[in-house]
């Protein structure tokens, strides 16, 4: 693949074959239909309208499907965006598939899978240890997979597991700091804090929220697979309320989603360390799209806030 969408400054006009993320229908102020195309590709993401759009249009232009586009990019409120000249779909003899466009975790799926064995092989406790590898098997090619969100942090292929890991290897420094922290149940909380997002969530390509994702969210649904595991395992002891506990209250506060507030010392840290690597991987990410000098697109999810890049870093 040769440059990503958002590697062209504004003015450029670009003509690329990208796939579409979404496609929703709007009613434009004339009373004609419309359609918000999200295009991606491996560098990321970027809106365009198709303005009068058909039936046949609709149909054509739905998610998942490739196209090869036209266009120009000009800046709109803070973000760049493409204005179409033309769109088609690709056919056989277009020379590109799906997984060319898909942005995917900068370590391989055996990298992170490594880890996290290690990980849970370091644990002490045979409780934590045995729930939390029983889930992690059940889940194993979903988790692997899947993304950790539809939008604004590690929403990228083999997302999920990726902010995993890098929570875990965030976990183990804290614990060298604060020795008294319980390391078993501070990795056992990062493994399973997400996991439900495997039921939430539709998949790794064109991610939406399942029913069960929208009627309980991952937080209820994760709670259920560790009373169902300890059952099935005939585990009984204090360990699967705690664990139950850290998935609860790993947003932090109920207007963030949680149900209860972090109530242990490792259910503190488990929320932290959930903040800085969500909070990371948006400016990381966003701070790669600027020239040093620049400022980034405004993060919705980070108080709308747009980050500087300074001249020194290169």
């Amino acid at each position: 693949m040769s440059k990503g969408v958002l590697q062209y400054d504004v003015g450029v006009q670009v003509d690329l074959y990208l796939l579409i993320k979404s496609a929703t229908k709007g009613i434009a102020a004339n009373g004609k239909p419309f359609l918000t195309l999200i295009f991606q590709d491996k560098s990321g993401e970027i809106e365009a309208k198709l303005w009068d759009a058909s039936d046949d249009d609709v149909n054509s232009y739905a998610p998942q499907t490739i196209v090869k586009v036209n266009g120009d990019i000009h800046n709109y409120r803070g973000r760049n965006q493409l204005k179409l000249r033309q769109i088609r779909r690709t056919g056989p003899m277009d020379p590109v598939k799906q997984e060319d466009f898909l942005e995917t975790a900068p370590l391989s799926q055996e990298e992170m899978t490594g880890k996290l064995t290690q990980y849970i092989f370091d644990m002490k406790n045979p409780n934590i240890q045995r729930i939390t590898r029983h889930l992690l098997k059940k889940h194993q090619v979903a988790f692997l997979e899947y993304p950790a969100a539809t939008k604004n942090h590690h929403e990228f292929v083999s997302g999920l597991v990726y902010h995993v890991v890098s929570m875990l290897d965030l976990a183990k420094s804290i614990s060298v700091l604060y020795p008294n922290l319980d390391r078993d149940l501070l990795y056992a909380g990062v493994i399973l804090h997400d996991m439900g997002k495997v039921l939430e969530l539709s998949g790794p390509i064109s991610t939406v929220y399942t029913v069960e994702g929208n009627l309980l969210g991952h937080i209820t649904i994760m709670v259920n697979e560790i009373g169902k595991a300890a059952e099935e395992l005939g585990i009984t002891g204090e360990e699967v309320l705690i664990l139950k506990h850290l998935v609860l209250s790993h947003h932090g506060k109920s207007e963030w989603g949680s149900p209860k507030p972090p109530l242990i010392k490792e259910a503190e840290i488990l929320h932290y360390i959930d903040n800085i690597d969500a909070k990371m991987n948006m400016m990381e990410r966003a701070l790669e799209r600027v020239k040093p000098g620049e400022f980034t697109e405004r993060i919705y999810a980070l108080d709308n806030r747009s980050f500087y890049k300074p001249l020194f870093h290169k």
